[in-house]
């Protein structure tokens, strides 16, 4: 998939750690915060444990390395069940296709019977010496050649149902073996999800209160110029949307200037689409609204917990329109736009491998499910730096 992402200007960016922790830690150390909030980036120590900056860093990692692990889990899982679907229809198919081979092959075995009862294998010389009278070797002749032509039926038929209960026994074979293969990548991606948020835990449970306290002053940072560069965005979406206003408006009055009132007040198709979509969006926002304060859950879906695409999915789902169940299918499930054109409802992804997603509700705020250890919450767009922002995509 293309990127759109900006590129990243080295040294110019702290990825962030976003935890209820950090923040409980910034309350209890009011103290370390004033010391530390300007301290300059810590250097390797002596003993070659890492630098604050570089275990950051590194959990900031951990935790995208597992949101993308969830993406791929959710993947998985998606085509396992629909794979196992397709593996019980085949497998019913096989069952009703062997059951019709039987009726055939029975039938097969009753014209043999018959055939041996009648005598039908008697060459036509004994027939005619054997026969009392000429009218018996007619009627025998009209009975075996109706039944011949019910043979043949019966052997076309028995080929027919045996070669097509074998090929389907081998499509329910090769689907069972595909199945096997996508629970082994389930299997795999839940195991990788586990082993990056083991790691990131125990990183986090190494660092001193000291450090904990400075990490919590970069995150409190980040947010702080977050919100500036939200309140930019919606500077300047509301200074658009007052130009488009009264670019209408002159529209309207010229119209009604020189042509009859009837005309004037006709609704243009764009007009009629931008309200259909709000009142489609408003839906999906009052049900993620709803959900705000439920906690991040890999593979969750609702109603007590989501991540990321489970949300945005469950909240468009309330407002009638179906999404895919991944970031990697959301991103392709509608029209893109730029940041600056965001609209309430509009869906926003992060990073070059989009592995994020988030529900714009306008003034460059979104509603999203941030991670492992957070909870749904409203959060500017800019929360990990203008550079993280892949794309905005309106799914309807």
């Amino acid at each position: 998939m293309a990127s759109h992402r900006k590129s990243r200007t080295p040294g110019t960016r702290v990825a962030g750690i976003r935890t209820p922790a950090l923040a409980t830690a910034a309350l209890t150390s009011v103290a370390l915060l004033s010391q530390t909030a300007t301290a300059a980036p810590s250097a390797p120590s002596a003993d070659g444990k890492p630098s604050l900056e570089e275990v950051e860093k590194k959990v900031d990692d951990l935790y995208r390395q597992a949101e993308s692990a969830t993406e791929k889990y959710n993947a998985a899982k998606e085509k396992t069940a629909k794979q196992r679907k397709q593996v019980d229809t085949l497998l019913d198919d096989v069952a009703k296709r062997t059951q019709k081979l039987n009726e055939a092959r029975a039938e097969l075995g009753s014209f043999a019977a018959a055939q041996y009862r009648t005598g039908a294998g008697v060459p036509d010389t004994a027939t005619f010496l054997l026969a009392d009278t000429p009218q018996d070797i007619f009627d025998q002749r009209q009975v075996m050649d109706r039944m011949t032509g019910r043979q043949k039926e019966a052997v076309d038929d028995y080929v027919t149902q045996q070669s097509e209960t074998m090929k389907k026994r081998q499509e329910a074979t090769e689907s069972l073996q595909t199945l096997t293969e996508t629970q082994g990548d389930l299997k795999t991606a839940k195991a990788t999800v586990q082993k990056k948020l083991t790691d990131a835990r125990e990183l986090m449970s190494k660092l001193t209160a000291e450090e904990k306290a400075r990490l919590a002053a970069i995150e409190r940072k980040k947010q702080e110029e977050a919100a500036r560069e939200a309140a930019e965005l919606a500077r300047q979406q509301a200074e658009r949307q007052k130009a488009q206003e009264e670019a209408a408006a002159q529209q309207d009055s010229g119209t009604s200037d020189g042509t009859s009132g009837s005309s004037g007040s006709a609704t243009t198709p764009s007009t009629s689409t931008d309200s259909s979509y709000a009142t489609k969006a408003e839906k999906a926002l009052a049900f993620a609204r709803a959900q705000i304060g439920k906690p991040y859950v890999w593979g969750a879906t609702g109603p007590g917990s989501y991540d990321c695409s489970g949300l945005t999915q469950a909240a468009w789902k309330a407002a009638g329109v179906t999404l895919p169940r991944t970031t990697y299918d959301q991103v392709n499930a509608g029209t893109t736009v730029p940041v600056s054109q965001a609209q309430p409802g509009d869906l926003v992804f992060f990073y070059d491998d989009v592995t994020h997603v988030g529900i714009y509700i306008g003034n460059g705020m979104m509603i999203h499910a941030p991670k492992p250890g957070t909870y749904v919450r409203e959060e500017s767009i800019y929360y990990d730096g203008d550079s993280s922002i892949h794309s905005v995509v309106r799914p309807a």
